[in-house]
C-alpha cells in the first residue's frame, strides 16, 4: 500500500488595519511556515487584492509579479500573501507558531499622515459631560495631552 500525501490544513488568523479574519491555510508540502499562503478567494476577501494576468490588482491599481518569480507568489490556487506584502514594501509579521499574521501598512502612508500635521477628528466629554470635538478647535492652537494606563 502506498502512502497518501495529505496537505496539512491549519487555521490562521490574519489581522489587517480593519479586520481580524480566521482562514484555512497550511504550509503544504513545498511551503514554509514562514510564509502565509491563502486561497485566492481568501486573499481577495481579506486584503482586497486579487490575482489577474497583469499581476495583483485592487481596483485600478495593479502590482506586477517580478519576471521569472511567479512561483514564489502563486502556486495552483494559493497565493503567498506574505511575499506579496513584502513586494509592496509593507510589513507582514507572524506569531512564533505562524497561526496569527499581521499585514501592516507601509511606511509611506504613515509618514505622509504625520507630515500633514492633521489629527483625526474625535469627540470626548469634559468633566461636566459636555462633548467637545477636535474639529471645533480647528484653526486654533491647542495643547492636547494624552495618557494611557498601558
Amino acid at each position: 500500500m502506498g502512502s497518501i500525501n495529505k496537505r496539512s490544513v491549519t487555521m490562521v488568523t490574519v489581522l489587517t488595519k480593519t479586520s481580524a479574519t480566521a482562514s484555512d491555510a497550511g504550509p503544504g508540502e513545498s511551503h514554509s511556515n514562514n510564509e502565509l499562503w491563502l486561497s485566492s478567494t481568501d486573499t481577495a476577501s481579506i486584503t482586497g487584492w486579487s490575482m489577474k494576468p497583469e499581476g495583483f490588482c485592487k481596483g485600478d491599481v495593479c502590482v506586477p509579479t517580478p519576471p521569472g518569480k511567479g512561483d514564489r507568489f502563486v502556486q495552483g490556487g494559493s497565493i503567498n500573501v506574505s511575499a506579496f506584502w513584502e513586494l509592496m514594501g509593507k510589513p507582514a509579521v507572524r506569531s512564533a507558531d505562524s497561526d496569527v499574521w499581521l499585514l501592516g501598512e507601509g511606511a509611506s502612508p504613515r509618514k505622509d499622515a504625520l507630515l500633514s500635521l492633521q489629527a483625526h477628528d474625535f469627540t470626548l466629554p469634559d468633566l461636566d459631560g459636555n462633548l467637545h470635538s477636535l474639529f471645533d478647535y480647528r484653526a486654533k492652537r491647542i495643547l492636547l495631552i494624552t495618557w494611557a494606563s498601558w
